[in-house]
Parts: structure tokens; sequence; C-alpha cells
């Protein structure tokens, strides 16, 4: 019996114009990217995917022309503070192209940066939610700082500017007092700094430290983005050690501030908390002592009479 057949191209080439007439413009697609690769050539390659109940029911392969490349991603970073990278959730405008020897692939035309700052925001919330119902919001206020606080751990970077300034107006205070500073390195920007700020904490929480301090200068939202993190909140609701902190600007309320026993703004504000608190005990001996002879010469004046 001689069957009726095509070959594989005639087969290719039919799905080729299907896909032609049944996607004949661009369609914004909302889409996870899970893998993101600019090469040298200045093409920039990625999957896009779906998931469902932690599991992937769609994905597919895309790619940015390198005329568009860069300005789609500096327009993206410029208004969502954040990197094109792999996890996050995107809307790309897409014209669906299907090649006889790859498939099915979007070429990206756009991503709208709206989007994603909504998806940021909702994120953020859904974090503070989560961790107010486990109640992890409270955990640290309910540890006190130590009067004279004096053991200090602090997770930075050796190299930030903020940390220079906190050293020098901790240390070379006018009263001289003294405290013993360790210094716990850590990434402080980028996709990695919650995994390294968590472990620090870690080790920071199995040591005899009156404060842990967690520093970081200004910068803009994309540096300032993991400490929204919520492993990285978590960490810190559950550390045994009071810890602080000091990140970014006056206007950055970030979920590592709301955790955290205490937060300040600025190096220089972080380094007056503890001097701060040291002035106040001086005042207080001060006190007492002024006090304790106040009742010797009472006490020396009602002998005299005798």
């Amino acid at each position: 019996e001689v069957r009726d057949y095509m070959d594989l191209v005639e087969l290719q080439l039919r799905i080729k114009d299907g896909v032609a007439q049944a996607f004949p413009g661009r369609y914004w697609v909302k889409a996870e990217i899970t893998s993101w690769s600019p090469r040298t050539n200045g093409h920039c390659y990625l999957t896009l995917s779906q998931s469902r109940g932690g599991k992937a029911i769609a994905e597919s392969r895309a790619m940015i022309w390198k005329w568009n490349y860069p300005t789609i991603r500096q327009v993206f970073e410029e208004k969502t503070g954040q990197a094109l990278q792999a996890g996050i959730t995107v809307l790309v405008k897409v014209q669906v192209n299907f090649s006889e020897l790859y498939g099915i692939s979007l070429f990206i035309d756009d991503i709208d940066p709206a989007f994603t700052l909504g998806e940021k925001a909702l994120e953020r919330k859904r974090s503070i939610e989560r961790l107010t119902a486990a109640g992890y919001m409270e955990l640290q206020k309910e540890l006190a700082l130590p009067e004279v606080p004096y053991r200090l751990a602090v997770i930075t970077s050796k190299t930030a500017a903020g940390y220079g300034d906190f050293r020098r107006h901790l240390l070379d205070n006018p009263e001289g007092y003294a405290f013993r500073l360790d210094l716990l390195e850590a990434l402080m920007q980028g996709q990695q700094a919650p995994a390294s700020i968590i472990s620090a904490l870690l080790e920071a929480g199995e040591k005899e430290y009156d404060a842990i301090l967690i520093l970081r200068g200004g910068g803009s939202e994309l540096d300032l983005a993991c400490f929204d993190d919520f492993e990285l909140a978590v960490a810190i609701a559950t550390c045994p050690v009071p810890v602080v902190t000091a990140i970014g600007h006056d206007r950055d309320v970030h979920i590592a501030d709301m955790v955290a026993n205490l937060s300040v703004k600025t190096p220089t504000a972080l380094a007056d908390l503890f001097l701060e608190a040291l002035r106040a005990q001086d005042a207080l001996l001060d006190q007492l002592q002024g006090q304790r002879v106040g009742i010797s010469h009472a006490t020396t004046r009602a002998s005299s009479k005798e």
C-alpha cells in the first residue's frame, strides 16, 4: 500500500504559514524570565515560561535583537530600579516566529516597566503580609539592646563609603569610648546579596555580640532591592541578637528595616545610637555620684552638730 506523505520541510512550511496567518501582528504577553543570556554578538537570548502550582505549564524561546536590546534594557532598569534578569515577571511585546529548524520563537520588541513595577509592589505587599501573619514583624522588637553596648558585629562591604564614615564617627569619639567592632563582609547589592547577608547573620548570631549592624549607604532602587527579600527578612527576625539596620536614604524604608530591632538612616546616626547609650550611662553615673556626695555631706554636717 502506498501512503500519501509529505517531506518534513513541507510540513514545517505549512506550520510556518499557519503561524504567520494566525499571529500577523505584535502581542503583549505576560511571562516569567527563566533564563537570560546576553551574547557577545549583541543579541539577547532568553526563555519565557509560565508556572502553575509550582510546575511549568508553558515555555518558549525568545530573543531581543541587538538594535533593540540596549534601549529596552536601559529604559526598563531606569524605570523599575531592577535589572532585567531571570526570575522576574514581565509584560513583553512579541512577534511570533516559526523556524523550520528551531520551531516557535518570540521576538521581543518592547518590555513594559510599569507592569513589572506593579508586580514588584504586589510581591513586596505579599511579603509584608506573610511576615506579619507569621509573627516575624515583632520578634526582634522583643529583644533589648544592652544599656552599655560594647561588642558590635557589622555586616557590610569593607570598601563601602558608609562603613568608613561609621567607623570614624564611632571610634574617634571625643569621650574616648571604646568598642569592639568586628566586620563580617557580605555582598550588599545584587541577586546574591540576600544569601550573603543571611550567611553573615547566622555566623554573628552564634557569637556573643551585643548587637548586629547591617550597614549600606545610599544607592539606587536597583542597588537596594535586595533588602526587600523575604528570606533575608526572616533571617533578621529570627536572629537571637538585636539587629540594627542603616540602609539607604531617609526616603527608603525596606522590609529589612521593618523587621529589625531598630532602624536608622545614615552611618553617622548608627554610630550616634551607641555613643548616646554610653553618654546616657555616664550621665547616670555622674548623677549617682552627685547624690552620694550630697548624702555624704549631709551626714558630715549632722555628725558635727552632735
